[in-house]
């Protein structure tokens, strides 16, 4: 057996690839639109594990999908866990659950699908701002 990939539907696939790739970073890998079907896939993967790739489903009629939260989450381990937060708050991006320990964060992306970040190696010593940072909303 061998894992493929984790599929999420999302509503907005311009703001989704925002979020994916121009925040996280993740890599475009493939796409292939099925207009008879009403559908596009986009493939999506981390620079340092490109065997394990997101699938995003955007649907080309609307649909609600709900809240997400029956989803658990999308981990990533990132390099700086500060310095990637910093990235997506200067997008506008909410940080959901702070880095505070310098180890694990939560955001969310544009369709609720709560992504945690992890440090690489051992956590950072804890830093301002993300130390005395509330959370915000739910991941």
């Amino acid at each position: 057996m061998r894992y493929l990939h984790t599929m999420v539907r999302v509503r907005d696939l311009d703001a989704s690839l925002r979020f994916y790739r121009d925040g996280l970073g993740l890599i475009e890998t493939r796409r292939k639109d099925y207009p008879q079907g009403r559908f596009t896939l986009v493939f999506l993967a981390a620079p340092k594990s490109p065997e394990a790739e997101i699938e995003l489903t955007y649907n080309y009629d609307d649909e609600d999908y709900g809240s997400a939260r029956n989803f658990g989450h999308l981990a990533f381990r990132v390099d700086d866990i500060y310095a990637t937060c910093a990235h997506l708050q200067a997008m506008g991006i909410t940080i959901n659950r702070p880095p505070r320990d310098g180890r694990m964060a939560f955001v969310r992306s544009p369709d609720l699908i709560s992504i945690e970040l992890l440090q690489e190696g051992e956590p950072l010593p804890p830093a301002e701002p993300w130390a005395s940072m509330p959370n915000t909303g739910s991941w």
